[in-house]
């Protein structure tokens, strides 16, 4: 199992690393934004730096341009030249001009004073200028002989050079300063850079630590998920194997009291006795549904339930499961109908045991609640579209109906639609439960509307795949008319390996004048098909060597053959002939085989018209106890020879048979026992004691232990087929 404090540890460093995100984030918003500002400073004092520079080196062209404007007015006073003076106005200003730029935003005071003062001395050259040019104008000449050698300008001169030296003296201290700042702000912006790179690196260190650690848990949990999942198909594998010894330990004795409680009602009782063994009979059955459901329903929860999709057809499965109520209809007076939609492929894709299952359970709650009416199915056509088919089922009743309060509560566990129906009618309210699992399993779903006093009507629907080749269904045929004539040659093979169902299939095909061959088991079917041709297969399912199944595998796999193969087998229940088709045979019929339905069957295959030799019927008067003739004689037609060797076969195999039966009990060889009680089902349906039989042979055909019951259930049985061996013995001379 996963460790939960893992769990919220990995959430808690998860949280850890959220508010380490968003506190380096904002670390690393602040120091770049100080690092923008930085750099704006850095910007803005370089270029403070440049200015100042460029306003030192015009200082010094100042001093050079005053020194000019001298020189200029000493040559005009010397030459009595006034063009020397042009220009000085202009230079004049110029100088002013740069003055009053060093002069705006000066914070320094003696700095201050020092440009003024040039400026002054600047503004006197412009004076001086205009005094000569007034003199020149006036007298003529320019030169008052005290000009040139006149100590206040070369003392003016002197003061001009002194402070331009002193202002650049002062710009130059104040340049170095902003280097100096230059390079603080260059240093601190590299300890920006580096604070960023740091940030980054551990914020990428950490992205990636979590990233591998993330990567080293989810290796682990996934590593954890393996071993839980591993325990948990070990589990359901345990689960599995527990429902399934269970339900073989728990059926098979309560198979074996069913089977007693049976045999307890064919003796002669009281009405006392005979109340008790019916209370026990319907206790036994009760508790036998209520463990088929408890397994069914354990199986969905475990996940188990398998969903096995096959190819079936439709009106057989319905017909099927008709049949299978047909008694119990009877016994209660009611009646039992079907409608099968026209439009829906008969040939299917899907679970036809699951559907039979439904089908089973929703027909027989119809029957157990209604007394009188009918109980009606209907099949029909609800979307069909790209080879798929969405197929619908309603199954009426006219019973006792459900109260409208309760129908939303019909499909819950252990529910039922009133308190007093378990008293009543028994049941543990988990069949409704399976039956929408199942259906929701296979991607339907089910409705029901109900009144009461009126019927219930349960409509559900399931989705199926349509058969690229379809099964066609076998045409009602007049078998007279088909025995009367026949224009074409046609082979077929019989497989079986009891000896009196061999005679009947060999009786049966002789009349119709059927070229036949017969074989024991599975294994000579394959080798003769190997060697020859057929038109047609009649196949037995349990044989010895290989059964009918395997060995329809091995000729429609391994021989690559699509010879129509019909099976025949003792097992007439709902979903064998689904069972029969998914595993590749054509069609399917239960024995005791009667002629109508194999003839009906087998023409539809290719089955022509030809001639019978009529033979004359010899009746025999029934006077035993035992055998009942009925059967025997409607198959023979009057074919008194087919009579006796069937008899005289009886006669042989049974006592043979049986007591190959009771050797492999004593000795626990419980494969042959159930063999051997499938295979009496043949043997003895020819002399009617099918019927009185069957229950006994279905008990022995599934025992797989040594129990009281089995061997009250032998002794019965042996006494039944000795008297019927006796009889049978008196009875072959009569022919």
């Amino acid at each position: 199992m996963i460790n939960i404090s893992t769990v919220m540890g990995n959430k808690r460093f998860a949280y850890l690393i959220v508010l380490t995100f968003v506190a380096g984030s904002a670390l690393l918003i602040a120091v770049q934004i100080n690092s923008a500002r930085n750099t704006k400073a850095l910007i803005n004092n370089n270029n403070t730096l440049l200015h100042e520079l460029h306003a030192s080196n015009h200082l010094r062209e100042i001093d050079r341009d005053i020194l000019g404007v001298e020189s200029r007015i000493r040559a005009s006073i010397a030459t009595n030249d006034t063009t020397h003076l042009e220009g000085i106005d202009q230079k004049i200003n110029q100088i002013e001009t740069f003055l009053d730029s060093l002069s705006k935003d000066n914070a320094d005071t003696a700095e201050e004073h020092l440009i003024t003062r040039l400026s002054v001395l600047a503004m006197d050259k412009k004076v001086v200028k205009e005094i000569l040019l007034h003199r020149y104008h006036e007298l003529g000449n320019m030169n008052d002989q005290t000009s040139i050698a006149n100590p206040r300008a070369r003392k003016i001169s002197n003061e001009i050079t002194s402070i331009t030296a002193k202002i650049y003296r002062s710009r130059q201290l104040h340049m170095i300063d902003l280097s100096k700042k230059s390079e603080e702000m260059g240093d601190k912006s590299r300890l920006y850079d580096i604070y960023i790179l740091i940030l980054l690196v551990i914020g990428g260190a950490i992205v990636g630590f979590h990233i591998i650690r993330q990567f080293r848990r989810q290796h682990l949990l996934i590593k954890e998920l393996d071993v839980a999942e591993k325990n948990a198909t070990v589990a359901a594998q345990t689960k599995e194997n527990f429902l399934a010894n269970m339900s073989h330990e728990i059926r098979t004795p309560l198979s074996g009291i069913l089977g007693f409680t049976n045999l307890l009602q064919k003796r002669p009782l009281d009405d006392t006795a005979a109340e008790f063994v019916s209370s026990i009979q319907r206790s036994g059955e009760n508790l036998m549904a209520i463990i088929n459901d408890i397994l069914d329903l354990s199986k969905i929860e475990a996940g188990m339930m398998r969903i096995t999709p096959g190819v079936f057809s439709i009106n057989g499965l319905i017909n099927s499961v008709e049949t299978l109520f047909s008694e119990r209809v009877k016994e209660k007076k009611l009646t039992i109908s079907s409608q099968v939609d026209p439009s829906i492929p008969d040939t299917l894709i899907g679970d036809a045991t699951r559907l039979t299952q439904i089908l089973v359970n929703l027909i027989g709650n119809a029957i157990k609640f209604t007394q009188q009416g009918n109980v009606n199915i209907e099949v029909y056509n609800k979307e069909q579209l790209d080879g798929k088919i969405t197929v619908g089922f309603k199954v009426s009743d006219t019973g006792i109906g459900i109260d409208k309060e309760k129908l939303t509560e019909v499909f819950e566990r252990f529910n039922q639609g009133e308190d007093s129906i378990t008293r009543n009618y028994g049941g543990t309210g988990l069949g409704l439960s399976i039956v929408k699992n199942l259906i929701l399993l296979q991607h339907g779903n089910i409705e029901v509307s109900s009144e009461q006093g009126k019927g219930t009507t349960f409509n559900f629907y399931i989705p199926y795949g349509i058969s690229a080749e379809q099964i066609q269904n076998v045409p009602a045929l007049d078998v007279n008319h088909f025995k009367d004539k026949n224009n074409m040659p046609w082979r077929v093979l019989v497989v079986d390996d009891n000896a009196i169902n061999q005679s009947l299939m060999k009786h049966l095909l002789l009349q119709w004048n059927v070229d036949f061959d017969i074989v024991a088991n599975g294994l000579e079917a394959v080798n003769r098909l190997r060697e020859h041709v057929y038109d047609l297969i009649l196949m037995d399912i349990q044989m010895p060597q290989m059964d009918g199944y395997t060995a329809t595998q091995q000729i429609r796999e391994v021989l690559q053959l699509d010879t129509p193969i019909i099976a025949m087998t003792a097992h007439a229940m709902a979903g064998e002939r689904e069972k029969c088709l998914s595993r590749g045979m054509n069609d399917y019929i239960s024995k005791p085989i009667k002629e109508e339905e194999l003839f009906k069957l087998i023409s539809s295959f290719g089955l022509q018209e030809h001639p019978q030799q009529t033979v004359e019927n010899v009746t025999v008067e029934n006077s035993f106890k035992f055998i009942d003739l009925d059967y025997m004689r409607s198959i023979s037609g009057g074919d008194v020879d087919f009579e006796k060797t069937v008899t005289q076969q009886f006669i042989t195999n049974v006592p043979k048979h049986l007591q190959q039966l009771k050797t492999a009990y004593q000795n626990n060889d419980f494969v042959t026992v159930n063999m051997r009680a499938h295979d009496f089902k043949t043997s003895i349906a020819m002399l009617g004691l099918l019927d009185t039989l069957v229950e006994k042979l279905d008990l022995i055909e599934l025992v797989s232990e040594q129990n009281q019951v089995t061997e009250h259930t032998l002794k019965d049985l042996e006494y039944v087929l000795m008297q019927a061996v006796a009889e049978a013995k008196i009875f072959l001379p009569q022919l």
